[in-house]
Formats: structure tokens, sequence, C-alpha cells
């Protein structure tokens, strides 16, 4: 969905001589003297930015000239939205509130996102973040390998892919920059950064930035997103082959609320059901309202509803990171790299509880009464809550899922030229993540408004004194990966060739505090260690109590490729590699509901084999690339969330077979016009029915063989014209994405007996334009004006979901897709 980025794509790209298109600094420096280094200049490497580098794995890279053409403040995900096979629907045009990304089919869970060798993937879930990035003014590039990954990726589920993009080094001159935006529903944003140039006796130079951000939601009369982010970069080189050490900190806050989330059904108005017209997207919520503040003695007091919309819910977010990278070449043939991180995250999902005064006397099926705790879902807190004196009522109160995780990583590298034809390289990865996941309650204001959007800043306590969570776990998800890989030029560098093997080492440290009462992951909770637990278990002999599991996963990764030139503009690439996804730590709780000798109590973990090969043809004139691949994936995984009851479901689609073709040409006939145009194909075939359940002894299954999986489209195609006249240019991007089937099955949206909405989400076209004005002719080189407009022809469509194994209760739930957005952007440079 990037107009600005295909636009930019479709124009000039620049590119540091040093850039290549790797994450660790490892794997850059493997690859730096290879064919896939792009350098500054314009040669048949680069056709208006769309760079393919001549590598066996199908990759593509987009630079800071593509991005900078987004707009203001974009996620960098929905700005690769014009690669081949990468698809993006984005919940807002400014991209601070999330989206849902698929590569060749394959979900974000299954592709690794890194930021300077950073893992950006959740620790837990895999999930990715969209609106927690890098301002996009700081990214020096992205490049998105579709398949496969580096040997010494730090990450637990690629078997998708990987988008890596990195940090812009700070400048050897002194310099400023400074940007402000503004666009409907109120979008205001402001951006700066100083260089500080290069200091000191040896050089060394810095930059420092902040930006902040704030819109109103495009549908109902209440969501707003809050938005900053600062970082700071030092960088110093060390002597004149390339040696440098840099340091590098992060750190982004979010406060916004979630918006635009409908069920996919036709048969009712919105938000109860999707919208049917473009008038029709805009609906009102309960606001402003008053919580129930009638205490009544001696009399039932209920909730109001005030403050429990899912419009309603606060998604915060404060996330940090500090990244150091280091090269030293410690002889004429041996290199060593260094990459240390650590990031912290402390995050929720929003939503509230109609918690209980009373003690669980009646609520059935717990086995047990008389006791405070969060049990079936809802807190009871046997005290007053409202002052009234009675243990009667029920009372409107914060209850997100709260996440926060301190996270430590290591890559280490080690090079060895053998000679100008022969390299050989050994790395280590160690990643560690501590993961803290809770449920605090919270208080609400009077008019809704929570006190403090992290209730676990100060958990409310039941009777007993105890802090009542609606999830109590701790987990810590450690990596070790050893890894070599080969790289040797034939046949006069018209043949090279790549060999790699990893061994990843994972480890699953698990500690539930709370009893698991489904194979959904609901638990009843009470506390660490408190005395309740053991009249909870002896009523409840067959449910799975607190306790800690440790589980492993090893296997040997191996990969190859290679790349054959022709000549100097025609190539062929071919690849293959291993790919190894371990569960999740959301699927892993989920099944402490069985038994931890059972083979449902150790989730298997997915294997993919990867093939690709293709053709590139490369000229200063021409860019193009048509590639194939085919991916054999076991023990497939499929997760569906559900946001009402903040609960995952998983399913096993066993076997599936993953197929498909994408490709480009970029054509650029003189430098004031550039013509791209770009497509892919993506399907997949699952082999088997999956079972859902038992009836009377008897297994059932949904009719899965033979189907395609849901939530990514089967095709998708576009293109972008662009042209400069004087000091003006002009950019048109327009994406068809195809139709997305709702289930695995393949089958309607049903009410009942009734069909509400058709069995997939319809194709639809996504335009983007974009105008610049530079102010060079008057002196000032780095100055000028950009005007943005997201979904130039206000196109209604069924935005991101994430697909599911079969309707088994209510439609599910799906974004509303982005409407039309006009921003203006002024920058200012020197």
């Amino acid at each position: 969905m990037k107009t600005a980025l295909f636009r930019s794509v479709a124009f000039v790209a620049l590119l540091a001589p040093t850039a290549a298109f790797a994450q660790s600094t490892g794997s850059i420096d493997f690859e730096d003297d290879s064919a896939i280094v792009v350098t500054g200049t314009r040669g048949d490497r680069d056709v208006a930015g769309v760079i393919a580098p001549d590598t066996s794995k199908a990759k593509q890279v987009l630079t800071q000239e593509a991005i900078s053409r987004s707009n203001p403040g974009q996620t960098i995900l929905d700005t690769i939205n014009v690669i081949p096979g990468v698809n993006f629907q984005n919940n807002d045009a400014y991209g601070s509130s999330g989206g849902t990304l698929t590569i060749r089919g394959f979900s974000s869970d299954r592709i690794s996102l890194t930021f300077d060798g950073v893992p950006l993937n959740d620790s837990g879930n895999y999930a990715i973040y969209s609106n927690q990035q890098l301002d996009p003014e700081l990214i020096e590039q992205v490049n998105v390998n579709l398949g496969s990954t580096d040997v010494d990726s730090p990450t637990a589920s690629a078997v998708g892919g990987t988008v890596n993009y990195r940090t812009i080094n700070p400048s050897e001159e002194f310099g400023a920059m400074l940007s402000g935006s503004a666009g409907d529903f109120d979008f205001f944003r402001m951006f700066g950064k100083i260089e500080t140039g290069a200091f000191g006796p040896f050089g060394t130079r810095a930059f420092v930035s902040a930006s902040t951000a704030s819109n109103h939601n495009p549908y109902n009369n209440y969501g707003k997103v809050n938005k900053q982010q600062y970082n700071a970069k030092i960088y110093q080189p060390i002597g004149s082959n390339g040696d440098f050490v840099s340091v590098a900190g992060n750190y982004n806050q979010n406060r916004n609320n979630f918006f635009g989330s409908v069920s996919l059904r036709n048969d009712r108005p919105v938000p109860s059901g999707f919208p049917q017209s473009k008038d029709d997207r805009e609906y009102n919520i309960n606001y402003p309202c008053q919580v129930s503040t009638v205490a009544r003695p001696g009399l039932a007091d209920l909730t109001n509803g005030c403050g429990t919309e899912f419009d309603r819910r606060f998604n915060p977010s404060n996330t940090g990171n500090i990244r150091g990278a280091s090269r030293f070449t410690l002889t004429d043939k041996l290199t060593f790299t260094f990459d240390p991180s650590y990031q912290y995250v402390k995050a929720n999902g929003g939503g509230t509880v109609n918690a209980r005064e009373r003690l669980n006397d009646v609520q059935p099926g717990a086995g047990v009464t008389n006791l405070a705790g969060y049990i079936g879902g809802r807190p009871y807190f046997g005290r007053d809550l409202n002052g009234d004196g009675d243990l009667l009522d029920e009372v409107t109160m914060l209850a997100p899922s709260q996440t926060r995780t301190h996270r430590f990583i290591a890559i280490a590298g080690l090079r060895y030229d053998i000679n100008d034809d022969n390299t050989f390289r050994v790395s280590y990865t160690y990643d560690r993540a501590n993961h803290r996941q809770t449920g605090q309650v919270g208080l609400l204001q009077g008019n809704g408004e929570p006190f403090d959007v992290f209730p676990v800043n100060d958990g409310q306590l039941d009777v007993t004194g105890a802090e009542l969570n609606k999830r109590n776990r701790q987990s810590y998800a450690t990596l070790n990966k050893v890894a070599a890989e080969y790289r040797g030029d034939f046949m006069d560098n018209k043949l090279t060739v790549n060999i790699g093997l990893a061994a990843p080492f994972f480890t699953r440290d698990l500690q539930q505090n709370c009893f698991t009462t489904s194979a959904s992951g609901f638990v009843d909770c009470f506390g660490e260690n408190d005395p309740r637990n053991a009249a909870y278990a002896a009523a409840n002999p067959t449910v799975q109590g607190p306790q800690r599991r440790v589980l492993k996963y090893d296997k040997l990764l191996p990969s190859g490729g290679m790349v054959y030139r022709f000549t100097d503009q025609v190539s062929v690439f071919a690849s293959y590699s291993r790919g190894l996804g371990v569960p999740g730590t959301d699927n892993l709780y989920n099944a402490f509901f069985f038994a931890p000798d059972t083979a449902e109590a150790q989730p298997k973990p997915e294997t993919t084999d990867s093939f690709d090969g293709g053709l590139r043809y490369r000229s200063r004139q021409v860019q193009a690339q048509l590639g194939g691949y085919f991916t054999k994936y076991k023990n497939r995984t499929a997760s569906a969330y559900d946001p009402v009851l903040d609960a995952t479901v998983f399913r096993n689609l066993g076997t599936v077979d993953k197929y498909g073709v994408d490709g480009y040409v970029s054509y650029a006939p003189v430098p004031q016009l550039v013509v791209y145009a770009f497509g892919s194909y993506n399907d997949s075939e699952i082999k088997d029915d999956v079972q859902t359940g038992v009836v009377a002894g008897v297994p059932v299954y949904a009719p899965t063989a033979g189907k395609s999986e849901s939530g990514s489209p089967r095709y998708s195609y576009g293109g972008t014209v662009r042209g400069t006249v004087g000091p003006v240019e002009l950019g048109m991007t327009a994406k068809r994405t195809g139709k997305r089937f709702v289930y695995d099955t393949n089958l309607p949206v049903m009410n009942g007996a009734t069909e509400v909405f058709p069995n997939a989400a319809p194709a639809y076209w996504l335009v983007n334009a974009d105008a610049r004005i530079s102010l060079a002719q008057f002196g000032a080189e780095k100055t000028y004006f950009q005007l943005n407009v997201y979904n130039l022809f206000n196109k209604l469509y069924v935005g991101g979901f994430g697909g599911g194994l079969s309707q088994s209760g209510s439609p599910p739930f799906v974004q509303i897709g982005a409407p039309r957005t006009i921003s203006g952007t002024l920058v200012v440079g020197f």
C-alpha cells in the first residue's frame, strides 16, 4: 500500500558505497565485497531506485529516497508494500495504529523484522507491531528477503522471510533537518535532527533526533493517536579500511486507541458489521458518558457500559533499545564483528471487565466457592468497591493483558578470506528474553477513562491483600546459535556459490502461576504461592495448576545457493534453505491445559524446505527480475486472535505446500520519466482435513484438504509512473490486492443458516499520489514541500485480518481499510 514508496521506488535512489543487504554487521561484512554490493553510482545495478542484489536469494532493496516519498511518519512496513509478494494493510494512513503484513502468504509472526540487527518481533508470540517502527527519516535502506534468512539471524520464527532496515550513519558535516506536517483528521507531526559532523581528534560523529505526532482516528467520535520518539547514534571510524564502533539508542512511546475493527458481516450497520458504503464508515460510540456512580446499600448495582467499547481501549506501549555494532580487522585475512543489544518493552492491549464485589459463591464450573480471585474470566474482590457498604455490586474496571520484556542479544562473527575468490565465516548468536505477562486490574475515572493506562503500576488488591491478575506467567526464551557459511567465486566470477549451516538451540523456560482451564488459554488465578491454590486444586483435580515446564528445540538448518552470470546484464539464481519455527509462548501456555507427559503438551515446531529460483536482467535503463518459489511446510501452526475474548486459538494444518511467482520491470527511458510494473501470484494447498474435535467418540474434521490458506491474497500487481518537470516531481502508484479467504475451509461467513459475507474479502485497488516542489533554485538545496494523498479514490475495502480455520461462532473481526487522507509536509535542511 505504499504509494510513497513505489513512487520513490520508481524514481531515484541513493545508496552509500558500503551499503549491503543483511542485518548484522557480520552478514553485512561477509557480503560487502561480493556481487551484491550496490554503489552510489547510477549503473546497471540500480534503475529508478529499484535494486535487486545479484545474490542467490530473492531479495529487494529500497532506499531513503524511496522511503522519504511516503506519508509523513509512515511505518516502514507500509513502504515495502510495493515489493512483489509483500502485502500490507495499514490501519491508518499515518502508520501509528498498526497493520497486517504478509510475505508470499506467510503471516507476520513468521517474518523476522530487524532494526540494525535487533529483532523487533515480540519475544513471546513473534508478532510485529508496525506502529512502533523507527522514524522513516532515519532509515538508510530497507531490504526484504523473500523466504529465507541470514545464518546468524537471532530469530525463532523466520520461515517466511526477513525485513531488515538500517539506521543512517551520522554525517561527516554539521547539519540539521526540521520537518512539519499537517493533514486530515487533525494530523500534526514534527521531526527534528541535528548532526554534529566530525569532531575531536578521531573524527567521531553523532546525531540526535526527536519526533512527535498526533491525530484523531478517521471513523469514530473518540479515538486519538499520540506518539513520540527519540533517537541518537554515535559513530567512531577506525582507520581507513572500514573498521568502526557505533552505539545507538531508540525510545518510542505510543498512546493510541483501537478503532475500525468490526465484525465481518453485511447484514448489520457499522460497527456491528462491515460498512456498506463510504459514508457508512463513520460511527459514534457511547462518548461522552458517565460510569454508574449511584451506590445503593443493600441492592445489587450493575454497570452501565461506559468505557467498555472496543474503541475505548488504549493500546499503550513504551519501547526502547540500545544497539552496538563494531568491525575490527585483525589481519589482512581475518575480520571480527560484534553486535550487542538490549531492548525493553512495556505494553498492553487495553480492555475492561465487570468486576464483582462478592466472592465466587455462584460461579459455575469453578468447583469451589467463597474465594476471591480471577475466576471464569472475572475478578472477585470480596470487598466493597463502590463504598455502599455491601458486596452485591458489579463495577467496571480496567483489565488489559500486560507484557514487560527485557531482552539481551549478542552476535559475534569471524570472517576469513582464504583468497580473493573464497571466503568463510563462523558466527555465534545469543538471545535471551525475560518475558513477564500479567493482567492487573485498574481503576476507571467517572468518564470511563483509565486513571493509568498501565494498571501494572498500581494493581488492585482483593480482600486477602493479593493482587488480582487475569493472567500471571513468566517465561525465558533463550537461543544459542552457531553457524558457518562459505562463499566462492568461480569461472572468472561468472559463478558464485554459497553454502551455509546453522545450528540453533532454543529453550523455553515457562512458569505458569494460574490454573489452565481450556486449550484456548483461559485461566483461573489467585496468586503465586497463594494458599487458595490448594483449595482450588483439591476441588478441581483434573485441571492443570501452577507449574513450570521447560521445552527445548533444535535442528540443523542447511542452506545454499548459486548465481550464474551469462553476461554483465543477465544472470540466473537459485537457492535452498531449511527453516525452523519454534512455537510461541501463547501456544505453549495454551498447551498447559494438557498433562505434561502427553503429546498435546508439547507443540511441535514448524519446519520448511524452501526453493527459490529466477532470472535477472540489469542494465542502465532496464532492471527486471522474474522468480518462482516452492515451500514444503510441515506442522503448519496457524492462529486467530479474538480481540473481544482476548484469546488466541491455534490450529495445526499439518502439511501445506506454498508456491508462486513474482517479478517486476523498471524502465527509465529518460532521467525525467520512470515506469515501473510489479506483480506476484502466491498459492497454497492444505494437504489434509484438520481435526477440530470429537463428538460421541468420533473425530470431527474441518474440510480443509485441497483448500488454500486464509488471510493472504492469492495475487497482487500494480505499477508506478513518476515524472519530473523542473523543480516539480509528480508520482502515482496503484496496487491491486487480490481476494483473501476468510477461513482455511474457504467457506463463506454464516450467521446460523444465513450467509452474511462471502468466503473471501474482495480484491481492491489502492491508489496513492504525491507531489514535491524543490526550493533548490532559491539556494535551499535540502528544502522542499511535499503533498501526499493516500487512497486517492477513497476506496472502501476490507483491511487486515488474520484468517481462521473455520467458523465456530460469531463472524471474525477485520479492520476497515484506511480512507482517503491528504497531508502536506515542509522539510527544511542545511
